[in-house]
């Protein structure tokens, strides 16, 4: 598995730390996730593509009703 390194200054490596400490995870590791959550999670490619692309019956929505009257919280 290939190793990166990367420098920070010494205020965000202590935030970085308590981060992982609080996750229960090594500071390796979780940067390992928020890099992977980063470069991994996105949109699909040609996702917005298909935005108004819909052919079949117009969609409606139903009739709502009434709000129920409940309790104000104090």
């Amino acid at each position: 598995m290939p190793q990166l390194h990367c420098y920070v200054q010494e205020d965000l490596a202590r935030k970085l730390q308590g981060k992982a400490q609080q996750s229960h995870l090594s500071v390796s590791k979780y940067l390992a996730m928020l890099v992977k959550r980063e470069v991994e999670i996105q949109w699909p490619e040609g996702y917005f593509d298909l935005f108004g692309a819909w052919e079949g019956e117009a969609l409606e929505r139903p009739v709502q009703g009434k709000y129920e009257q409940r309790a104000d919280f104090v």
